[in-house]
């Protein structure tokens, strides 16, 4: 390789982001000539560096040989996948490619910073694009979104299978189920590696099913006298889905609180992902008109954002809604590492109010999205790759994971970090040297700047 420009006879890995860390992925593979990025997420700082709200990967290395990016694909609509498109794409300035309900999330983002000549392609389930000299598949896999993907990305030298966040959720509520019968058909074909989510390589057993929710939540509901309360991740339309026929089998009143909910919701509608049969959502300024025992409201704020609708419910402070003591507050979601002291004060204030609350700790209120040991067992038995890269997650996730495909008799497990510029070929990964990597953090004027040297030694330090 000369200049960083990939040969026609290499293919290249190198992750920018989400290797090492929860969040912010970014992945490039090169190979004759060009590079292809897989996704452009963010993450937040929370508590831990509040000068900081918002950060996301550095993407100098690539920026500067932009002539050569072919194309953004993205797996799937998580910010943490798609969050910084609308920061970075000016200075990237491909075509993008993705299902459509991503590509419905990353046009609204484009649009609301007025970006309104990016290239944004829309891939069919299951359909496989040309990009420059790569070629891309699109294999269907379960989530806790709609239409999360792996990508089967293959060159003349072979192919790599990308998983993006995935489960075998064999339930998923809505959707497509994840593809079984291609997924283990991909033994037979040229992988050189395997690219492996790895955020619940910690956890053993399997991973639960969407579809298992229902009786749990509508048993609680049942035991709830005053108003209930749901807090939830925007973006996990099946458990939307979900609470939205406990309100139904309860004869109360549904509404979504919270800009993020509204606008998720109205992005589901648009793309055939709510059912008709739950067409009667009302608005959420008429919750506070209704009988305490007819309310059903789920809000954002499940990570304690101080500015979500459920922060101003337990400051008494929301125009819409009040809670008062004998209320129930669920919070069906898990906290993502870094948030747990803003989630822990939200409870606390709740508690002040008297309120009921219950969280994944009290019952069984949340499923994750991600596999865990067995599911990972499951995968690698199936694919039998030759060499696996564990991604997404901290180094103690990255090492769990290894340690699960070396039992699993994969051939080479290699732990890499962010910056680290690696080679596949039918004889193995061997890596090539390393990139310079950095955060840029987005200050409240809009900017991004790169975040100082010493601050992310303190990061690092923090997730080891």
């Amino acid at each position: 390789m000369q200049h960083n420009i990939p040969a026609s006879d290499e293919f290249l890995f190198l992750p920018l982001g989400g290797t090492g860390e929860i969040g912010m992925n970014l992945t490039l593979y090169g190979h004759d000539g060009a590079w292809i990025a897989v996704d452009l997420g963010i993450t937040f700082g929370g508590d831990d560096f509040p000068d900081h709200p918002v950060l996301m990967p550095d993407p100098a290395f690539i920026a500067t040989r932009r002539n050569r990016l072919a194309g953004i694909l993205l797996t799937h609509g998580h910010e943490d996948h798609i969050g910084a498109l609308p920061y970075l794409w000016q200075r990237l300035r491909c075509p993008i490619y993705a299902t459509p309900f991503a590509a419905a999330l990353a046009r609204s983002k484009l649009a609301r910073v007025g970006i309104e000549d990016a290239p944004l392609i829309e891939v069919a389930l299951g359909d496989r694009v040309h990009v420059g000299p790569f070629v891309v598949e699109y294999i269907s896999m379960t989530h806790s979104i709609p239409e999360p993907n792996a990508l089967l990305i293959s060159t003349a030298v072979g192919a790599v299978l990308h998983t993006g966040d995935w489960k075998l959720d064999d339930r998923p509520i809505v959707g497509r189920s994840y593809n079984h019968q291609r997924l283990h058909a991909l033994r037979r074909e040229p992988l050189l590696a395997m690219v492996c989510d790895s955020t619940n390589a910690v956890i053993s057993g399997h991973t639960d099913s969407e579809g298992d929710l229902f009786k749990p939540l509508l048993e609680l509901g049942k035991q709830a006298k005053g108003r209930i309360v749901v807090t939830a991740f925007a973006s996990n339309i099946a458990r939307l889905v979900t609470l939205a026929r406990v309100a139904r089998a309860l004869g109360r009143r549904l509404g979504f609180v919270g800009q993020a909910m509204e606008h998720m919701l109205a992005i589901a509608r648009a793309t055939g992902y709510w059912p008709d049969d739950l067409s009667d959502v009302i608005d959420a300024g008429y919750l506070g008109h209704l009988p305490r025992e007819e309310v059903f409201a789920v809000c954002t704020g499940s990570q304690g954002e101080s500015n979500s609708a459920l922060a101003r419910l337990a400051r008494d402070m929301h125009r819409d809604l009040l809670l008062e003591a004998g209320d129930t507050v669920i919070f069906s979601s898990r906290v993502i590492p870094g948030n747990e002291r803003a989630v822990e004060r939200m409870q606390q204030r709740l508690s002040a109010l008297g309120v009921q609350l219950i969280t994944d700790r009290d019952a069984f209120v949340h499923v994750s999205g991600h596999p865990a040991q067995e599911d990972l067992r499951r995968l690698y038995d199936w694919v039998q790759p030759p060499v696996l890269i564990p991604v997404h997650g901290t180094p103690r996730h990255l090492i769990a994971n290894a340690e699960i495909a070396r039992t699993c008799h994969v051939p080479q497990v290699c732990v890499v970090q962010n910056g680290d510029l690696c080679g596949l070929s039918p004889l193995g990964l061997h890596r090539l040297g390393r990139v310079e990597t950095g955060r840029l953090t987005r200050q409240p004027d809009g900017r991004l700047e790169r975040v100082a040297q010493d601050l992310l030694e303190e990061m690092r330090a923090r997730v080891h």
